[in-house]
């Protein structure tokens, strides 16, 4: 096996093997220009347990079909006053397993000689301007520049200058014992359940006509006791499912921070925070996958420039969307489903799509805004701006 420390320095260390880690692990190994660098990836964790599910959606085919666990072609959407059922072409919204992912990506880092794997929990950071110290229970590396995947909620609530919110669930793999799913469709928002002065909805994603995964999904500052989370599942399968037999195979839970918060601000001219550390997660959404792949290539491009690492995050105009949403949700978190009815009744999913793929154009974002509530983003805008 090659999870064993050859060296004490190295060229890059990437702490932390989720995705972020895994992607410019082998990005690196994969890349010629890198061959001779050498990069220790290091994690607690063996990284042998199916701890979460990625979904995203994609045109075509992608990096990552090969490991695809399923994927649909039409999403629905419920709100208060409207639902529809969307074909969803040329996108599809695909899943994946987080242990197909870390299986596959290890596998293929295997075959790389110049990166070592190492099962350790780091415990300290420090750049030194010549070189990087990290501290790990196993010993102390160095490193010219230090990727860190490493999250801490703290740095949040230290400060005031914008909000912070949670997208926070619990999920419940089930197995019914007739039918009650349609395979072919995704249910991406279920706002029919009690929103309890929040942003609360169901999320459905259909294997089979008979197994599911069922999550519960809050966008609010505050997390629930297990409890809640998982009474409104059981609620939701018998009275939306129409489900009363089912055994429950997987359980799964998370916390994605929702903030513009200045993530780069931890970093400094040899040391780059990636991932969710690095604010790589879409604020508005959660959705951290696919935004992590397009910043890892380009992050490999700016590597071959040789420039301080702290100069790599730059903001766009989709912050700024981002944070007027977040400004509305923080000071009052029930308009969250009038907000997203509002998108989905007067814009297309693909256009949604794209807009938070932050691919379109300004004539395309007018299009999105002009479908959500005028008046929220008008009174955010002007609170901002005075």
């Amino acid at each position: 096996m090659f999870f064993i420390f050859v060296q004490t320095e190295y060229d890059y260390i990437i702490i932390g093997a989720g995705a972020a880690g895994l992607m410019l692990a082998e990005a690196l190994g994969n890349d010629p220009y890198f061959k001779d660098k050498t990069v220790l990836l290091v994690d607690k964790d063996a990284k042998k347990t199916n701890d979460r599910t990625w979904c995203f959606w994609e045109k075509c085919a992608g990096d990552f079909d090969q490991i695809i666990n399923k994927s649909w072609s039409q999403i629905q959407f419920e709100g208060e006053n409207y639902e529809a059922n969307h074909e969803i072409a040329p996108y599809t919204y695909k899943m994946l397993r987080g242990l197909d992912f870390y299986s596959n990506y290890l596998n293929r880092i295997q075959a790389y000689e110049n990166i070592t794997f190492s099962q350790a929990l780091v415990t300290g950071i420090v750049d030194h301007k010549s070189h990087v110290q990290v501290t790990t229970e196993n010993g102390n590396y160095c490193a010219e520049q230090v990727f860190n995947s490493i999250f801490d909620y703290k740095s949040l609530y230290q400060q005031t200058k914008y909000p912070v919110l949670q997208q926070h669930f619990i999920g419940w793999f089930i197995k019914s014992d007739k039918p009650v799913f349609n395979p072919e469709k995704a249910t991406f928002m279920d706002f029919s359940v009690p929103q309890k002065g929040n942003t609360r909805f169901m999320y459905v994603l259909p294997f089979s006509e008979t197994e599911g995964l069922v999550e519960y999904t809050l966008f609010s500052a505050d997390t629930l006791p297990e409890e809640e989370y998982e009474n409104a599942i059981k609620n939701y399968i018998k009275e939306k499912l129409n489900c009363t037999q089912y055994e429950i195979i997987e359980k799964e839970r998370g916390n994605i921070p929702m903030t513009c918060y200045n993530f780069s601000g931890h970093n400094s001219p040899n040391i780059l925070q990636i991932g969710i550390a690095g604010g790589w997660a879409k604020a508005s959404t959660g959705y951290t996958f696919m935004s992590t792949n397009k910043k890892i290539k380009e992050l490999l491009a700016f590597l071959k420039k040789n420039k301080p690492l702290n100069s790599f995050t730059t903001k766009n105009r989709y912050w700024y969307y981002d944070l007027l949403l977040l400004d509305i949700l923080y000071k009052d978190n029930s308009k969250g489903r009038h907000i997203f009815e509002s998108l989905f009744k007067g814009s297309r999913p693909q256009l949604i799509f794209k807009f938070l793929d932050e691919d379109t154009n300004i004539k395309e974002d007018l299009q999105i805004i002009s479908s959500c509530p005028k008046s929220y983003f008008t009174k955010a805008l002007f609170n901002r701006l005075f």
